[in-house]
């Protein structure tokens, strides 16, 4: 087939390209930026080499990089462009078949697109030139319409139901999927048309319908209008990522070319691995502010992570979708909104604040707890995870260490009580003074670690360590040897000098002196554990719970194993008060 394609006609339908002499010619490289031209084509021997960027290859290599497609897909379109009919797999003439039956069916529903159905179209703002190019049609109400037409063109019911035209019910009589519903057709990013979805022309349900899941439809792998969009791509554009089929065909037809739209599901990891594929360096989410777009953002923005392309959110001011706006000539608000729009960090922590607000600790406490799984990442390349605790900690006025230490600790997760939020704040720290009063009072008599409760959870570091490394010790010297050599060492030995600033005192003043410190050591001790009471973890356990409702099943059993602990230790606290009381 490399025989039968003339590699400087395929270049030059991408390229323009002058004569370089004895077979060859040049132009500016496609793949890279340039003044002077230095990509080459060499006709005779079928190859292209840039002396730039050092890309080549032959014409397959060519159309693969241009068109970001697979060595497959690449070998398909040339041959067609060839005339070859290459030999096809099983799997791969079932697709075939289903690609001409949606043909088939896309002309009968243009073919019925009049009246109130057009007259829909148009009075969603659509010209007859965009509704001609974006090929939409309507499937009217009759039961077996398409049906009856297939089969007067000598297709089967079998390939209508495989292509997701037909539904059968449980008596086994099939009947048209698609009825009295404006249509618009879904094509995969090759524009090979893969199925459909309908729209209802009053307030029935289901508003939306698409094609079920087929060999050539597959929802979580398909964006609307990518095949027009994706063009966009090699000028480095922004994809814009739209809610409705209406979304993306307003905001083509005003001029933002590339729009596209999931098909009535969020941003897949599917999706993202596509559009890395075709060569997207940054991809706006631009949906609607009610709850199912902030769910649809937020979703999109956990399916990107890691993405070698830039994400940003955003929404139409208005509070509109797109296409209302566009049809009420709001074209600037609309375009200040794609210029705008926030990063991944930036969109969480906002609409954090937006649901829960800053007025109480619980708004406080639910908003660490939301943020909490993108915040543990402590990961040095993990720009977002890092801006986002920076950005936290300016929003709720607490200090990054106490932030950390909270992150770091399982037993604080657990238990993020009213004590704990006050703790980390900038303007606090007296729990910590607390605790940092207590490690003086053991650095001189280890003995007290026996009246301590070993589940509680510090919150200044330092003592979260000691108190892990000194269980079992029997003198100030157990203690220190654990730290020799380490950074630890030194601000123990700073307690420890500060434990003794007692001044010139007399002997029984001294023992009054110890005394006191012990009384003040043992209010530590109980003025900590108070912090784990059974009102807070209970109100810890209702956080949970309300946390359950929401979260998707993947993490519901992850939340419900923390409820069960912290309700096990609700448990374990009454029984040990009963027996000290």
């Amino acid at each position: 087939m490399r025989d039968q394609l003339n590699i400087a006609d395929v270049i030059g339908e991408y390229v323009s390209l002058s004569p370089a002499g004895r077979g060859r010619l040049k132009g500016l490289c496609p793949f890279h930026k340039e003044k002077s031209p230095s990509f080459h084509v060499d006709a005779e021997q079928g190859y292209y080499h840039c002396f730039g960027c050092k890309a080549g290859g032959d014409v397959f290599k060519f159309v693969q990089e241009m068109e970001h497609l697979s060595f497959g897909d690449a070998l398909r379109k040339l041959a067609e462009r060839a005339g070859v009919q290459l030999e096809q797999k099983y799997g791969e003439r079932v697709s075939r078949d289903l690609y001409d039956v949606n043909d088939f069916a896309l002309s009968y529903f243009r073919e019925h697109l009049t009246g109130t159905a057009l007259a829909y179209f148009q009075g969603r703002g659509l010209t007859d030139a965009v509704i001609q190019e974006f090929e939409l049609g309507y499937a009217p109400g009759g039961w077996d319409g398409l049906l009856q037409r297939a089969r007067a063109h000598g297709l089967s019911e079998r390939q209508l139901l495989d292509a997701g035209l037909l539904t059968q019910n449980e008596q086994g009589r099939v009947y048209d999927r698609f009825r009295d519903r404006v249509m618009f057709p879904i094509r995969d990013h090759l524009g090979r048309l893969v199925g459909f979805g309908g729209r209802v022309l009053d307030d029935s349900k289901p508003k939306y319908l698409n094609t079920p899941e087929t060999d050539a439809f597959k929802k979580g792998e398909l964006l609307y209008g990518l095949h027009r969009a994706r063009n966009v791509l090699k000028d480095g554009q922004p994809l814009i990522v739209a809610e409705g089929y209406m979304d993306v065909i307003a905001l083509q037809q005003h001029g933002f070319a590339g729009a596209v739209a999931s098909l009535g599901t969020a941003l897949t990891a599917e999706h993202a691995t596509l559009l890395e594929r075709l060569g997207a360096r940054e991809l706006v989410l631009m949906f609607d502010r009610d709850e199912a777009g902030l769910k649809a953002t937020l979703s999109g923005l956990d399916q990107t992570l890691g993405a070698r392309f830039q994400v940003r959110a955003t929404s139409v001011p208005s509070g509109k979708d797109p296409a209302d706006a566009l049809r009420e000539g709001d074209t600037a608000s609309i375009q200040r909104a794609l210029s705008g729009g926030l990063d991944e960090s930036t969109y969480r922590v906002q609409a954090a604040r937006d649901r829960y607000g800053l007025d109480t600790r619980d708004g406080k406490r639910r908003i660490l707890m939301e943020l909490l799984p993108r915040m543990q990442n402590l990961d040095p390349l993990d720009d977002g995870a890092e801006k986002m605790r920076t950005q936290v900690c300016e929003l709720l006025d607490i200090r990054p260490q106490a932030l950390l230490d909270w992150i770091g600790s399982k037993a604080k997760r657990r238990t993020l009580t009213d004590t704990h939020i006050a703790g980390m704040s900038r303007g606090g720290g007296q729990e910590e003074d607390r605790e940092l009063a207590l490690l003086r009072q053991l650095l001189v008599d280890p003995r007290l670690l026996a009246k301590l409760d070993g589940t509680l959870g510090w919150r200044n570091e330092l003592v979260r360590k000691v108190m892990l490394a000194a269980q079992g010790a029997q003198s100030t010297d157990d203690i220190m040897s654990v730290f020799r050599g380490q950074p630890e060492e030194s601000q123990l030995i700073r307690l420890m000098f500060e434990n003794t600033q007692s001044g010139n005192i007399s002997r029984a003043g001294h023992e009054e002196y110890e005394a006191k410190q012990q009384t003040y050591a043992a209010a530590a001790v109980d003025d900590i554990q108070v912090g784990l009471s059974i009102e807070s973890l209970r109100s810890e356990v209702q956080l949970l719970k309300s946390q359950l409702l929401e979260a998707p099943p993947p993490q519901q059993a992850g939340i419900l194993r923390q409820i069960t602990e912290l309700q096990r230790a609700i448990e374990a606290e009454k029984r040990a008060r009963a027996h000290g009381a």
